[in-house]
């Protein structure tokens, strides 16, 4: 009984082996994700560094969402009801790619836009800048670049979060 139920539980063709290999892929991916986050605040905390600080938060924040996908992919051809499933779903991947980009329009916009700020580094984390919000001029120094926003704090302890697409795409003054 006990030699059957482990069998099972390591055996993709069964239920319980399926949801015992999905937990296994999910921890592996919330492992790996924690680990790539602590190496890119370590990275970034030895200054100084050859590598751009925004830069490494930047490639964390994407080699952290490619644990979880890769770990998604591992575990769909493992599991052998999902490999049929699979040529299913391939087939409408088209429909199902235009419906997704139309109602992430937003969201790809500000990656698409973040990416663009990263390569072109008009500013980097701790400049001071001067933009243009609805309250007016503000100025605040860059405290975070993540993948759709950039955070920036003001002088009196104000964040003002903007997405990436609207500061790709609007004039500001770097101070310092």
């Amino acid at each position: 009984m006990a030699d059957t139920l482990l069998h099972d539980a390591f055996d993709p063709n069964h239920a319980f082996g399926a949801i015992t290999f999905g937990v296994l892929f999910l921890a592996g991916a919330i492992v790996a994700a924690k680990l790539l986050g602590i190496w890119s605040r370590r990275l970034s905390d030895h200054q100084p560094s050859l590598i751009d600080p925004t830069a490494i938060s930047f490639l964390a924040q994407l080699l952290q969402v490619a644990c979880f996908l890769i770990a998604g992919i591992f575990y769909a051809h493992l599991i052998p009801s999902l490999q049929r499933l699979g040529g299913a779903m391939l087939a409408s991947a088209g429909l199902v790619s235009l419906v997704v980009g139309l109602a992430a329009q937003n969201t790809l916009g500000n990656l698409i836009a973040g990416i663009s700020l990263l390569l072109y580094r008009p500013f980097a984390i701790g400049d001071v800048l001067t933009l243009n919000t609805p309250t007016g001029k503000e100025t605040a120094t860059v405290k975070d670049f993540t993948l759709g926003y950039t955070k920036l704090l003001t002088e009196d302890g104000r964040w003002i979060i903007v997405p990436n697409s609207v500061i790709a795409s609007n004039i500001f003054i770097r101070v310092k």
